[in-house]
């Protein structure tokens, strides 16, 4: 039979379907944005540019994203949709275009105990299988080599109703691979006794060294006291192995104190309920410094640390097990994967095998599946999230990355590029917000959002390609070709910190001597070491430094709608307090989530309206007028104005305001000196925390912290999420850090920063196991000069010699 041959040619008539090649979006609204209006080229590159708090992820993920995303639930039955997050439509006029969006953000990763890089990836699910497949002895199904799945065993009778009833005995095992000692976290925790009390005294005197437990209060002291259990004027070290029995370990029991019926237990089971069962992140500073000092953490002694039963470990596949292959380097990993020739499970290996080799095409080899999520970088997380991405065979896809080079290496920038340009070449649409000029570089397309920041932006102020961006004439342009210059005179060491035998994730027994009161700059490629040597040794030096070490790492600022920049660094106690004394009234009065709240709206200045399935409506409320305060309070003046026109200031506004005059208030003016010293000026001091970006929360932490006494300030990445222009300035903060007596030491990867700096300490000559050792340590003239090390080379072409 012969094939039907085609005689028609192809026509040069446009069908009306392949005239859809762009995403239009006309009158956007969302937080800053002033009705931009933008066209974006499908199939493209597009880099958003800006200074941080421009409004580029306001456009990016707050419009178009955001709107793709609900597009897509819709699509979902009102019932699915009741289980889905509910998202209001963006503030936007048109939206035209739109496909399926991707969203590969930079949010840590859960720190839940039990996740780790393998759980993450499906990589740990794949290696059950092949375990539960190939594993000698045989243990049982996957769910016998996971470390979130208990063995259960159970046996009784069961009913069926089925004509007539009849009871039948049943038994039920499953057997999962979880250590029953440390339930699958790997690590057991010890709580230091001599931090919960004075064994030297009685009840009666104040044993209790526990933040909040006052000896008038009869629910934790006078439980204790009045229970009959113990004695409570017997000092604690002469009690009689009973009552230390009952005293630590009690099972709950109904007693009576003062006439009130209350639950007594053991001081241990009270303790890790009221504190080691809640988020640490969320817990005030005097807490959670109580529970860093009372509770340990140590490497379960039962499974060592690998999390598995002893079943699961027994279980190997040419000698090799799976708390084996999960803590092996990823890339070791993947040759072992190669080596495994079993036909019967040809399937799972290759895609097990394509998963692992993504890890190590993204530079992330020098990880290892057991990894803890939750100790990931922002820029490691990144990565990961894109990995499920990469072997992707969906075309005409929306990709929308937020800096996917943080934390990048200036080496591994280069890697980055290739993966966003493959990535684009599958024939999808890559959108990337981004401030390096290695990556905005590569972009077919650039849109330039400013020109300022917070009010001061929101607008479109170039459009077009990266040479048209550099003569374009906006503060990116302009900032586009900046290179910073060596230092010629460097300052000179007032001290040494001294590490000795570091030996903490991957470092090799290293000692170095870090110099105090100066800029030192601790830099090397993604997973050198440069954290584990920074924050695995420097806290224990604390007594070192005379005044102990400040430490500004990366995590996440934590806040609802109700927290902003006030509330946050601590700034709204004085002016409450000024506010008071001026009006002769309380302070609670001055706080919308106190006493003086709008009683309509409970402080929030908007009503929610929950409309199940379907995004809720936010209605100011018409009591305030979205002032959040009752009437009443607002009659009240300090300096001329009302506690909401004083949160409506931006920060240089308010700066002024308690500087001088009637409104002079020290205290507030110190605090808002830090914001502005920071670059954070244009903010308004009540602009709610879920409105900034990963730029303005990451400046506003350095502001907080900066009021903290410390003689030596350990900064991880400050310049993340930071716009050209901005770098400069933060060089300013630094050098009047160091200048001021501090010792000041960055773990970083910009060029600007490194060239800056007094001294640097590169870690290399690679990751994982290939890095872990002092390559180099000098100043950046000599280490430009030597070009001996990548940090070198990279450092020598940005400086141009």
């Amino acid at each position: 039979m012969s094939m039907a041959t085609r005689t028609d040619t192809q026509s040069p008539v446009l069908l009306a379907a392949d005239s859809h090649d762009l995403i239009r979006v006309h009158g956007a609204r969302v937080n800053n944005l002033k009705d931009v209006s933008v066209e974006i080229p499908k199939r493209r590159l597009t880099v958003f540019t800006g200074v941080s708090g421009s409004g580029k992820s306001s456009l990016v993920f707050g419009t178009i994203a955001a709107e793709s995303q609900r597009l897509i639930n819709e699509t979902y039955s009102a019932f699915v949709q009741g289980f889905m997050p509910t998202l209001a439509r963006p503030e936007v006029d048109v939206l035209d275009g739109l496909t399926t969006v991707i969203s590969v953000d930079q949010q840590r990763m859960g720190a839940d105990p039990r996740s780790t890089v393998g759980t993450a990836t499906d990589a740990n699910a794949m290696l059950r299988i092949l375990f539960s497949r190939l594993g000698k002895p045989h243990i049982g199904p996957p769910g016998a080599y996971s470390f979130n799945t208990a063995s259960v065993r159970a046996s009784g009778a069961i009913t069926v109703e089925r004509g007539a009833k009849k009871a039948v005995k049943a038994t039920f095992n499953r057997t999962g691979g979880m250590c029953t000692r440390c339930e699958g976290r790997g690590k057991v925790s010890d709580i230091d006794l001599t931090q919960l009390y004075d064994d030297s005294k009685s009840l009666a005197e104040g044993a209790f060294t526990i933040p909040g437990w006052k000896s008038d209060s009869q629910w934790t002291v006078g439980l204790y006291a009045q229970s009959g259990f113990l004695d409570p004027n017997k000092p604690i070290r002469r009690f009689t192995k009973q009552e230390m029995q009952d005293f630590l370990y009690g099972e709950p029991t109904k007693v009576k104190v003062n006439g009130v019926n209350l639950t007594y237990e053991g001081l241990i089971p009270k303790i890790q309920k009221s504190f080691l069962s809640k988020d640490k992140e969320a817990m005030q500073p005097h807490i959670r410094a109580f529970v860093e000092r009372a509770v340990t953490f140590t490497t379960c002694p039962e499974c060592d640390g690998t999390r598995l039963s002893e079943g699961a470990r027994s279980s190997k596949i040419e000698q090799i097990s799976i708390a084996d292959a999960c803590a092996m380097e990823i890339r070791d990993l993947a040759e072992w994967v190669r080596g495994l020739n079993e036909p019967s499970v040809a399937p799972l290996l290759t895609a097990l095998q394509g998963t692992l080799d993504s890890f190590v095409e993204i530079g992330l080899g020098y990880l290892s599946l057991e990894r803890p999520a939750g100790t990931l970088s922002g820029g490691e997380a990144q990565r990961v999230k894109m990995i499920r991405h990469l072997g992707s065979s969906l075309t005409d896809i929306t990709y929308v990355f937020d800096e996917p080079t943080i934390g990048l290496h200036p080496h591994d920038i280069q890697r980055m590029n290739e993966l966003l340009l493959r990535l684009r070449d599958k024939g999808n649409t890559v959108l990337v917000v981004e401030h390096k000029p290695e990556a905005i570089a590569i972009a077919d397309h650039v849109v330039d959002l400013g020109p300022g920041a917070g009010t001061a932006g929101g607008t479109v102020c170039f459009e077009g390609t990266v040479e048209g961006l550099r003569a374009g004439g906006t503060v990116t342009g302009s900032h586009f070709d900046d290179r910073a210059a060596v230092k010629e005179t460097v300052r000179k060491p007032t001290g040494t910190l001294e590490i000795r035998g570091a030996t903490a994730h991957n470092l090799r027994d290293v000692d170095v001597d870090i110099p105090l009161g100066v800029l030192t700059v601790v830099t090397g490629v993604a997973g050198s070491g440069k954290s584990s040597l920074v924050h695995g040794s420097l806290p224990h030096q604390s007594g070192a430094a005379g005044e102990g070490v400040v430490s500004i790492d990366q995590g996440a600022i934590r806040g609802s709608r109700r927290s902003n920049p006030a509330t946050y660094t601590g700034l709204l106690d004085p002016i409450r307090k000024a506010f008071a004394k001026a009006n002769g009234v309380k302070p609670a009065l001055f706080s919308a989530n106190s006493e003086g709240a709008c009683p309509t709206c409970n402080g929030a200045g908007v009503i929610y309206t929950d409309l199940a399935m379907m995004a809720g409506v936010a209605t100011t409320c018409e009591e305030c007028e979205g002032k959040r305060f009752e009437a009443s309070v607002l009659d009240h003046h300090l300096g001329g104005r009302d506690i909401s026109e004083v949160l409506a200031m931006s920060v240089t506004e308010a700066e002024e305001f308690f500087g001088a005059g009637e409104a002079h208030t020290p205290a507030a003016h110190r605090i808002l000196g830090r914001l502005a010293d920071v670059g954070l000026g244009y903010l308004s001091l009540g602009q709610p925390l879920t409105t900034l970006s990963g730029g303005e929360r990451q400046r506003l932490k350095l502001a907080t912290h900066m009021a903290e006494k410390g003689g030596v300030y350990v900064l991880d990445e400050p310049t993340a999420g930071l716009h050209l222009a901005d770098v400069e300035q933060l060089l300013g903060l630094l050098d009047r850090l160091v200048d001021s007596g501090k010792s000041v030491i960055v773990v970083e990867h910009h060029q600007a920063v490194m060239a800056h700096a007094d001294w640097i300490i590169d870690l290399g000559p690679g990751a994982g196991h290939d890095g872990g050792k002092i390559v180099f340590e000098g100043t950046p003239a000599d280490l430009v000069a030597a070009r001996s090390t990548l940090t070198g080379e990279h450092l020598a072409d940005y400086v141009g010699t």
